[in-house]
């Protein structure tokens, strides 16, 4: 029943064919891309060519194919969204469903650190921990330099968790006093079996929601950051959209439109195709449906 309803949401469908195709051009980069990631078009002179068979969306101010770079930029961009997504949604789910089925003193301090988490402006926070987690040499075999795109993953799993922790929180104190429930408690499971097993399993909905939702918030937060020159440096070889954005800045008023409309265009389709996905997989997973209410 869920799958027919997600079938029948069409821009949901046609978000997954984008996505799909999307996603196998990533792949595919060494061949689907006309050039490498930093080559040049062979053709002088190749600065701020716009569109045309020798390069498809142009070029950037030193000759660089911006198609074979959007494709790699997706690639990064997709990559940082998925992880950070998943630690995220992880790390909420987790809290939310111990602080809704715990309940009492500990789900009151759980809380509170989510909303002292909630209560700060995001890019202002992301900005300052990112300098206070540079500054610690300790910690850089784990996060990696600053500009990296590991650094990038972790930073956003840990200022994501917070939103998915309060919805599951929600789902799983209505779920807590059901029958099933309550037959588990009876027959002596525990607390973790009982997480385990029925309630972060009947919060699925939720959760991938939830998931998809996240991933959009780090692809646009990456951007955002880029935009500001905060941005993951991928090194030789990569790049991200939001680099792609960011070195777009002032493209349009100078006369080189495509430098800024190509990167983002493909990063409002990306965002609108996953909220769309996002809204169908909510349609589908909502029981109240199945009643008719």
């Amino acid at each position: 029943m869920a799958i027919r309803r997600f079938l029948s949401h069409k821009a949901a469908v046609t978000s997954c064919i984008i996505l799909g195709v999307l996603t196998l051009f990533v792949i595919l980069a060494p061949f689907t891309a006309r050039y490498g990631v930093n080559e040049s078009v062979q053709m002088p002179p190749n600065s701020f060519l716009t569109p045309r068979a020798q390069a498809w969306l142009g070029t950037d101010d030193i000759g660089r194919d911006l198609y074979s770079r959007l494709i790699y930029g997706v690639r990064v961009s997709l990559v940082i969204g998925l992880a950070s997504a998943l630690i995220s949604v992880t790390v909420g789910s987790l809290v939310g469903a111990v602080a809704g089925f715990r309940g009492g003193k500990l789900d009151d301090i759980m809380m509170r650190i989510t909303d002292l988490f909630l209560a700060f402006p995001f890019l202002v926070t992301l900005l300052i921990v990112r300098s206070v987690l540079g500054a610690m040499s300790w910690i850089k075999p784990l996060t990696g330099e600053m500009n990296s795109i590991r650094f990038i993953i972790i930073l956003f799993g840990i200022f994501g968790w917070m939103g998915v922790a309060r919805i599951i929180r929600g789902q799983v104190l209505s779920l807590k006093e059901r029958e099933f429930i309550e037959a588990s408690r009876a027959v002596g499971a525990s607390r973790r079996y009982i997480i385990r097993r029925h309630l972060l399993p009947n919060s699925i909905g939720p959760i991938m929601v939830s998931l998809t939702f996240s991933v959009v918030g780090a692809i646009t937060g990456e951007a955002t950051l880029a935009f500001f020159g905060y941005g993951p440096q991928a090194g030789d070889g990569a790049t991200s959209l939001g680099n792609l954005v960011g070195a777009a800045k002032g493209a349009v008023q100078t006369g080189f439109w495509w430098l800024a409309v190509f990167p983002c265009f493909t990063l409002v389709i990306i965002a609108l195709s996953i909220n769309f996905i996002g809204d169908a997989l909510r349609d589908a997973t909502d029981t109240q449906l199945d009643r008719g209410e």
